[in-house]
């Protein structure tokens, strides 16, 4: 759930001659019924808050109340008593003989949920105030750099944060509703072949093994510089964004499609960059040409026909450097309003920042903020969110290069908050760094053992909420910067992580 906005403590002061929208009376026949009737904390206590009271004493019994009821005791006027004997605000109002007022009116009972409504919704109108007021003196003051992107993503985090606030309300789901939901992802495997319940990866032998993306998933690609993790999730965000497009052409209800728009946000790489490794992918063109210009006429039509097929795939590239966490969320939730994506790609982790301003003086604890945040924003769009992560050099001084857990970067709690880990390991570029001079006598083995793992790449999954370990045999063509599956489709011995 999102940061509690200390609605009571903070109230935004109300424009001239205007008051903040409250209503007193409810708060008091509120607390009223609930002393008469302790049986409807339980329904109120979930969503309202003490801090959503107007009035700082009523919030302060509600609180009281709350804390009597958690203990399994009675909370009346009289075991609330000896709460209040100190209390200044109290002894303003007559002292603790108020609580017995507030019980004045067996009636209130009745309207108890209602008045519990009205507090709360009242509470979220002076929240509104208060972001407004910021957003007003913020672009007022000059005084500083003016940076009005920043201040509206500023205030659509804030507005998403009143938003959010009683997020807990309404979130206890029956078995049963539970149950239908996994029957529809079950159906849906068993239309697209029994393999796929979730988004496609564009790889048969990854869908084989994970069942695609599933909705609310925070997945880690992790590798070493060099392995092709931009490259995979590349490959991945157009497979889901053009399988996307050929359901609809397919008259397919998009409830029940293996496709989803896709948001890539890119923090390493620009947007003309990715898009020509999508083109050099889609053309058959290396990607090396391409940017150089070493292509014939006749490539080059072939060029402008895959552009022109591409031209209206709901791939939408944000390459802003520098993202905070707080704004990348900002964005994909804007995103999300506005295009309807249903698949989120980070690339990559480490270069997102926190929200602190202790810059890197602890950048474990930013570390793990930036990826419980993935995990926060996966859950809240309800979509998967592939986030690309670097591991340690630790990788480079073992004898076996394949990555492990352990090699995650800076943090376990980016294990923690997966819920799966992936990672891209390629054999063959650590063998040609190997490679021996021509008339070296190690040089004929070294060259039958290049030949046998070119090209070859693994996808080693360490980590799987949804099902075993194991690795996927994959083919890399460094040339355009596409994997495909392998032409054997069996798997390694299963890991155990």
């Amino acid at each position: 759930m999102a940061e509690i906005i200390r609605f009571t403590e903070s109230d935004p002061p109300a424009p001239e001659g205007q008051t903040l929208p409250h209503n007193i009376e409810a708060e008091a026949a509120l607390l009223g019924a609930l002393m008469i009737d302790n049986r409807i904390v339980e329904d109120v206590q979930l969503k309202l808050k003490p801090h959503h009271f107007f009035e700082p004493l009523h919030g302060r019994i509600y609180d009281a109340i709350l804390r009597m009821t958690d203990k399994n005791m009675v909370a009346s006027p009289v075991t609330l008593k000896p709460l209040f004997e100190a209390d200044e605000a109290m002894r303003a109002v007559g002292g603790p003989a108020y609580l017995a007022q507030l019980t004045g009116s067996g009636a209130a009972v009745i309207g108890a949920r209602d008045f519990a409504t009205q507090v709360y919704d009242l509470a979220l109108l002076r929240a509104l105030v208060g972001v407004g007021r910021d957003l007003v003196d913020s672009a007022l003051d000059t005084s500083e750099d003016v940076a009005p992107l920043t201040q509206i993503e500023r205030a659509e985090s804030e507005l998403y944060r009143v938003a959010e606030e009683g997020g807990g309300d309404n979130k206890v789901k029956s078995f049963g509703d539970a149950s239908t939901e996994a029957l529809r992802q079950v159906e849906k495997a068993l239309n697209n072949g029994g393999s796929l319940s979730g988004i496609t990866t564009g790889l048969d032998g990854i869908n084989a093994k994970v069942g695609g993306l599933h909705h609310s998933d925070l997945v880690i690609l992790a590798g070493r510089p060099g392995m092709g993790k931009t490259s995979l999730a590349t490959n991945i965000a157009f497979a889901a964004a053009r399988r996307w497009v050929r359901d609809q052409e397919d008259g397919i209800d998009m409830a029940r499609s293996a496709g989803a728009p896709t948001a890539f946000f890119s923090l390493e790489m620009s947007a003309d960059q990715l898009a020509t490794r999508i083109l050099a992918e889609q053309s058959g063109i290396s990607s090396e040409n391409l940017r150089m210009g070493k292509i014939s006429a006749a490539e080059f039509k072939s060029l402008a026909r895959a552009a022109a097929e591409l031209n209206s795939l709901p791939l939408y590239i944000d390459d802003t450097p520098g993202l905070t966490i707080a704004a990348l969320r900002t964005r994909a939730r804007r995103l999300k309003r506005q295009k309807g994506i249903g698949f989120v790609v980070v690339d990559y982790l480490q270069l997102l920042q926190g929200t602190g301003r202790g810059g890197n003086d602890n950048r474990v604890q930013e570390i793990s903020e930036i990826s419980r945040g993935l995990k926060q924003l996966a859950k809240e769009l309800n979509v998967p969110v592939l986030a690309l992560s670097q591991l340690s050099r630790a990788v480079e001084q073992r004898e076996d290069k394949k990555p492990q857990l352990s090699d995650l970067r800076e943090s376990g709690s980016i294990e923690q908050d997966a819920d799966m880990v992936w990672f891209v390991f390629r054999g063959d570029y650590y063998l040609m760094a190997k490679k021996p001079d021509d008339d070296h006598p190690d040089f004929p083995a070294w060259f039958e053992e290049m030949n046998r793992i070119h090209g070859r790449a693994d996808l080693i999954v360490a980590k799987q909420r949804h099902g075993s370990t194991g690795v996927v045999r994959m083919r890399f063509d460094s040339h355009i910067t596409r994997f495909s599956d392998a032409a054997e489709s069996d798997y390694l011995p299963e890991m155990r992580g």
